[in-house]
């Protein structure tokens, strides 16, 4: 199994191929998930991220190889550091990344998790462009993990969480008063409370999002339930 790993480490037509292959395969599997959510960023983001940070890793090991052997008379004396490559991938998918994040007028930040995903994508085909397959195969496994297995563990989390933050529709700020009173009467502490200032001057409709803490654990959903029964509300959720 060692001599089959070093073999496919080796700068040959086959170890070439079968990483960019590798790197546009993992990457696409990484991105499927976020595809199915709709996200900014999916599948084929996902794969082209891969495989072009495959692609600098084969370049900057091809490089060297070519330094020391074939152009080895021309760059005597000089300082070349090919690692610099696969540094400026990070960075370049860093901008990339920073694309996907956005923050929605309920004061949501979106693409977080997109972002991250996309840096993952990009260190794991460094890895496949490198002929780390070890060090891959544990990446990937990992990242699938958090893109799968872990949403539902942070679900379960959130669900039974204290802290929360409710972001409220009302058709006016006279029932801004009703709906403080409600969450005293339910033992709730506000924290803070950020009204909608960008609210167009036609529209009557009043946004607020409420930071608060429960006193004991209790089904979020029915907190909302509860909340979403006060006159003047027009819609109510968690975010």
């Amino acid at each position: 199994m060692g001599s089959f790993f070093e073999y496919l480490r080796q700068l040959n037509l086959v170890s070439m191929a079968l990483r960019i292959v590798l790197a546009m395969l993992m990457g696409g599997l990484v991105g499927f998930e976020r595809e199915r959510k709709r996200r900014p960023a999916g599948f084929r983001t996902y794969m082209l991220v891969a495989l072009g940070a495959a692609l600098t890793m084969i370049l900057s090991q091809y490089l060297n190889l070519m330094l020391n052997t074939q152009w080895a008379a021309i760059a005597e004396g000089s300082k070349t550091d090919v690692s610099r490559f696969g540094a400026q991938v990070i960075n370049g998918v860093g901008f990339l990344g920073a694309g996907t994040i956005i923050v929605t007028g309920r004061q949501e930040v979106k693409g977080l998790t997109t972002a991250a995903g996309l840096w993952a994508s990009a260190c794991m085909g460094l890895a496949i462009g490198a002929g780390f397959y070890e060090c891959m195969i544990v990446g990937f496994l990992l990242i699938e993990l958090c893109m799968r297995v872990l949403p539902f563990v942070e679900n379960w989390i959130m669900a039974k969480a204290r802290n929360l933050n409710i972001y409220i529709e009302m058709d006016s700020i006279e029932n801004l008063g009703n709906i403080v009173g409600r969450m005293k009467a339910e033992d709730i502490t506000i924290y803070d409370v950020e009204i909608d200032k960008q609210q167009q001057a036609h529209m009557s409709q009043i946004n607020a999002l409420f930071n608060v803490r429960l006193s004991r654990k209790q089904q979020h959903t029915e907190i909302l339930a509860r909340l979403s029964m006060l006159d003047g509300i027009i819609s109510i959720e968690e975010v």
